[in-house]
């Protein structure tokens, strides 16, 4: 790198996580300056960040690259919530569309050295054939047909393509757990939020947490050193989800798989949360990885575990009080109606006893 320092491109800046990154990245040593793209302006102080309207589905991203003289970009762009982007349509051409377009300007781009991409380990899926702890090089045993996770997994594809071609551009792709804290919001954090949390009756998974601070820690980390490679990253540990719910001091209704549906609609109408199918298939089956690699080859350590992120988060909640009957309420009228149960038994022979 010239002596100057790195010129950092960050996508997904108007993002409170992509924000505070690009901010975090300004104060580190080695970075001579940071340009913000996004295609809305950023909510909050971007601090010594440069920032630069501009949609990365459209082409326009690879004149930024050059005339900025960026030598690194990190991908933060690949959202699980559409937030003010729109629908699920407009959420799959942000991941891919946008992603596919970013890879080509950087392939064009001469000065580029270092591409580092925020994934997810919502890209191993959630299944009852699933390994106690995935690795890097574990593939999902069901893979992904709709969804986040469709589209975790089709820039990962394109990444590694992108790696092949242009073999001098260091490429690390970073798979953090689930990401928790005070600012983070996605579809698990939404659904930790209520102050009653629907459960799959007949399951606890197992749940790993990174704390939001961590997540901008190993993001700066990868950007900064000269590791290349794919690391999951999450704190130590695990919790099962009844010991979250009740180190967050809520309550939790058992359902049947079948009832979530209705329950779905009535949060979404609410526009409170959302329980999409990666969300469920993680709150029956769980996940866990494994983070040798981090530690070993990408040479980080989070500060905060798994319980501890969890024990963090928890301080940032308000108390459920009354709204928690209210929200049982809402529950109860998403269920479908019990069948009745008959008072006189039918038995063998077609006699009936009274």
């Amino acid at each position: 790198m010239p002596s100057a320092g790195r010129v950092v491109l960050v996508t997904g800046v108007s993002r409170d996580l992509g924000r505070r990154f690009a901010r975090s990245l300004a104060a580190q040593p080695g970075v001579a300056r940071v340009v913000g793209v996004d295609s809305m302006p950023p909510r909050g102080d971007i601090g010594d960040v440069s920032f630069v309207r501009a949609d990365i589905r459209n082409p326009v991203i690879a004149k930024v690259i050059v005339k900025e003289d960026v030598d690194t970009v990190v991908h933060m762009s690949v959202i699980a919530t559409p937030g003010t982007n729109g629908g699920r349509g407009a959420m799959k051409e942000l991941n891919v569309i946008g992603t596919m377009q970013l890879l080509a300007a950087c392939q064009k781009a001469p000065t580029l050295r270092t591409l580092v991409v925020k994934s997810s380990t919502t890209v191993y899926g959630a299944s009852n054939r699933d390994p106690a702890m995935f690795t890097e090089d574990m593939e999902p045993r069901r893979p992904p047909r709709s969804g986040y996770a469709k589209d975790v997994g089709e820039v990962e594809g394109y990444v590694r393509g992108f790696a092949r071609r242009r073999p001098d551009v260091r490429v690390a792709i970073l798979r953090p757990a689930n990401v928790i804290g005070a600012h983070v919001v996605s579809p698990l954090t939404s659904y930790l939020r209520l102050p009653v949390l629907p459960t799959v009756l007949g399951f606890d998974p197992r749940l790993q947490f990174l704390h939001e601070q961590d997540l901008i820690g190993a993001l700066a980390h990868a950007t900064t050193s000269e590791v290349a490679g794919i690391f999951n990253v999450a704190g130590d540990g695990v919790v099962t989800l009844s010991q979250a719910v009740r180190r967050l001091q809520r309550a939790s209704v058992p359902l049947p798989s079948f009832a979530l549906g209705g329950v779905r609609s009535a949060l979404r109408s609410s526009r409170v949360a959302d329980l999409t199918p990666e969300l469920v298939a993680l709150l029956t089956y769980g996940r866990g990885v494994d983070t040798t690699r981090m530690r070993q080859d990408l040479g980080f350590e989070p500060a905060y575990s798994t319980a501890e992120a969890l024990a963090d988060f928890a301080d940032s909640l308000p108390a459920a009080g009354g709204h928690a009957d209210r929200a049982l309420a809402r529950l109860a009228s998403a269920l479908p109606e019990p069948e009745p149960v008959p008072s006189v038994l039918p038995v063998p022979g077609g006699a009936a006893r009274g």
